[in-house]
């Protein structure tokens, strides 16, 4: 059906802006929508597979009514809608009472979905089984596991089964080849990659668990940590460890008061990740130099930092590595005793590695040279934590004797997802020549859609979902993915209104407990409740008072009788134009509640000195997640409300849901997750949503190509293809037509996949 009653007012699919389905479609939620035909409530479809509808749930029900539809007479010929609208509700809905009467009713502006072209046809390969310690492998693989001793860097493409390889590879040494398990060293990224090898190695050996248990596998923190406490105890002891940044931010808090910075600006989580990367990189607070002010800033409390963490005998994670390549590198007695005991390195994710992993590893290893690297370029994504592929890119030149073997085949993954992959990650220029080939095709390809904007690409996934559960999918089997946390607002959202189990990431907080965020909603809080304390708090830093104004204003209250709001005008010894400010800024608040939220919003950036305080930011907190973008993520969710104190329920509704998630939520149901979270991990299902500039690739990498630094850019590409290579049968990626309010752009990764007419991508 494409006409429904809202309100008594008829609602055409073919005349309502495009822009308000999502508004119509949240009404139907509430049974504000009714059936022109019998009066009954009615959904409106927003999914993927067929144009948007207005259907009642019931089968019957629903073939009756649309049969009925179709015999109504047109009350009105349709008008021009661009002139003509009715504000009802918040809703701009046109005044044409039309009833839909065509054949086949077009919706504005809707799109179907567009499969990814350019694929090359599938070519089966014959890969002739083999076999070591009955654990079956191709010939590439087999290669690998065999090549025992000298440098050997394996090139292991997504799905190409490394883990088997490299637990197959630790067997065959001790079984086969009688090294001793003492001897080796097996460096992984994760502790869970760590214990899913032990688990392997323990279900394909017939060996003693005395004698798996002499194999070394952990994490990289794990295992030079161990070394480091075997050489002092007390030094090294678990409690002096600063496990939290709260523990961190302390110190650096402590040094902004020392050094003059304002510590309530100043984004310390960013200084806390350049901290980290500075000393993965093995640049000490002598050997930097600050490329701007935050760097400079940055290496001032890096200094004291690392000062006060010596005073108070502490240490931090990245010490774990920095300090044990010392205690090698200074201490030759020390790496020869580890030399004697470890002949054969094997490093699992060589493309994350960083400097001091990288240097750690290659001076253990520099006597035997018996280093094996497994890895793909292609799927380097953490340049943030100081990972470089470099050194993968440069094995040869660094170990001229090395041997490389091709992990080619992907078993994961349907051909035309891999040929799409491939396509994508080729036009890379700083990697290894290589393709991936897919060992199986099905009849699915992967596809493009394009939803209005971010709440409709939501409700659009939900709906698929659902639609797929129906036809026997399991939630498991289904994985969002997003470029940062906040482009999974959308998602949470809407999964929150559904009854599909969902997982989130541990940790992860709510949008609306952003800073920037947090401080609009401040303004919307007082202006419906002028003694809310917590919003007064945050409304402190915005207004460029001194945290201490906080009591006084308290106090205020008390002795004039008035609200905290009112108090603050009662503050006393501030300079003439900050009282000039609190007064023409003050008297509004209280209005705001009057109006809709994203008007409210655009008030208090543009007349209430918003836009202000963020930009004395400076980077407006950090580089990559800009407090300006957080604001217009903000009214893209504002702009479906009608009134500041519908819009301020549904905020602190889904604060109170993700908290509560966060406590009790299982392991079980669709998976939301960035997609650096994703790595390493497979779905049949895979969404990826924010195929557009500025989302995928991120602003960040754009900004930085235009100043002529595209390797950000060739990491955005690799975050692509680890996405794309999650999924096992079903990808579907969605370019919105419009992100943050603006239009927007489909991907430039993705246009050649889109506009390719036929042939292969080669």
């Amino acid at each position: 059906m494409q006409v429904a009653a809202l309100d008594n007012l008829h609602i055409s699919l073919q005349t309502l802006p495009r822009e308000d389905f999502q508004k119509i479609y949240e009404a139907c939620l509430e049974d504000k929508v009714r059936c022109i035909v019998c009066g009954k409530p009615v959904k409106l479809y927003l999914g993927l597979t067929e144009e948007p509808s207005f259907y009642h749930p019931n089968k019957l029900e629903n073939q009756t009514c649309q049969r009925e539809e179709q015999t109504l007479p047109a009350e009105m010929t349709p008008v021009d809608t661009n002139q003509y609208y009715s504000e009802q509700n918040g809703f701009r809905i046109p005044k044409s009472r039309a009833i839909a009467t065509l054949e086949k009713p077009t919706v504005t502006d809707w799109k179907t979905l567009k499969t990814l072209q350019g694929h090359a046809p599938f070519q089966p390969q014959t890969i002739a089984p083999t076999s070591i310690l009955g654990i079956p492998l191709d010939a590439e693989q087999k290669e690998a596991v065999t090549t025992v001793n000298g440098p050997l860097l394996i090139l292991a493409g997504a799905g190409s089964g490394k883990t088997r390889v490299l637990t197959t590879r630790a067997l065959y040494m001790i079984e086969e080849m009688n090294i001793n398990p003492k001897s080796i060293m097996l460096v992984t990224f994760t502790a869970k990659a760590a214990l899913e090898m032990k688990h392997r190695i323990k279900q394909q050996t017939s060996l003693q668990s005395s004698q798996l248990n002499q194999l070394v596998i952990g994490t990289f923190h794990s295992i030079f940590y161990k070394i480091l406490h075997h050489h002092d105890r007390q030094k090294w002891n678990g409690n002096h460890l600063l496990k939290w940044d709260w523990q961190k931010e302390n110190y650096l808090k402590q040094a902004c008061r020392e050094f003059g910075i304002d510590e309530k600006e100043f984004p310390f989580d960013q200084a806390l990740q350049q901290i980290s990367y500075w000393k993965n990189t093995l640049l000490m607070p002598s050997d930097v130099k600050p490329n701007d002010t935050f760097e400079e800033n940055a290496l001032s409390l890096y200094t004291y930092y690392e000062e006060q963490k010596l005073s108070h005998g502490q240490f931090d994670f990245d010490d774990m590595l920095v300090k044990c390549y010392e205690l090698m590198n200074e201490n030759p007695e020390v790496l020869s005793s580890y030399q004697n005991r470890f002949q054969y390195f094997l490093i699992d994710e060589f493309q994350d590695i960083n400097p001091a992993q990288y240097n750690l590893m290659k001076i253990l290893s520099s006597h035997t040279r018996n280093l094996c690297a497994v890895g793909d370029d292609d799927q380097t994504i953490y340049s943030f934590r100081g990972s470089d592929p470099t050194f993968i890119l440069s094995f040869k030149e660094e170990f001229p004797s090395a041997k490389i073997v091709h992990l080619a085949s992907n078993y994961r993954s349907d051909h035309k997802i891999v040929s799409a992959a491939n396509a994508v990650i080729e036009k890379n220029k700083r990697r290894l020549s290589k393709k991936m080939a897919a060992q199986y095709e099905t009849a699915n390809e992967p596809k493009c859609f394009f939803p209005y904007d971010e709440e409709e690409e939501a409700t659009m996934i939900v709906q698929d979902i659902k639609e797929k559960i129906a036809s026997g999918a399991q939630p498991d089997d289904f994985a969002i993915l997003y470029r940062t946390h906040t482009g999974g607002r959308a998602i949470f959202e809407r999964f929150v209104q559904s009854s599909i189990p969902f997982v989130i990431e541990k940790g992860q907080n709510s949008f609306y407990e952003r800073k920037m965020v947090r401080a609009v909603l401040a303004y919307l809080q007082l202006s419906i409740n002028p003694d809310h304390v917590s919003a007064l708090t945050e409304l402190i830093r915005p207004l460029f008072l001194k945290q201490s104004a906080l009591n006084d204003v308290k106090a205020l209250s008390i002795l004039h009788d008035c609200t905290l709001v009112d108090a603050l005008l009662q503050l006393n010894g501030l300079p003439a134009f900050q009282m000039a400010k609190l007064k023409k800024v003050i008297p509004r608040i209280s209005h705001l509640k009057k109006k809709k939220p994203v008007e409210a919003i655009i008030i208090i950036e543009k007349e209430l000195g918003f836009n202000d305080y963020m930009k004395k930011q400076g980077n407006e907190g950090n580089a990559m997640d800009k407090g300006s973008d957080d604001i217009h993520d903000l009214k893209v969710v504002a702009k479906k409300f009608s009134t500041v104190e519908s819009f301020l329920q549904h905020t602190d509704h889904m604060i109170l849901t993700q908290k509560a998630l966060k406590e009790k939520q299982g392991s079980q149901g669709v998976q939301l997750m960035t997609i650096h979270r994703s790595k390493g991990l497979e779905f049949p299902y895979v969404y990826i949503v924010g195929a557009v500039d500025g989302s995928l690739p991120h602003d960040f990498a754009l900004e930085a190509a235009r100043k002529g630094n595209y390797d950000y850019l060739e990491e955005e590409r690799r975050l692509l293809y680890v996405a794309m290579t999650r999924a096992k049968e079903h990808l579907l990626l969605s370019a919105p037509d419009n992100r943050r309010n603006r239009k927007a752009v489909q991907s430039r990764f993705l246009k050649p996949l889109l506009t390719k007419s036929s042939g292969s991508l080669d």
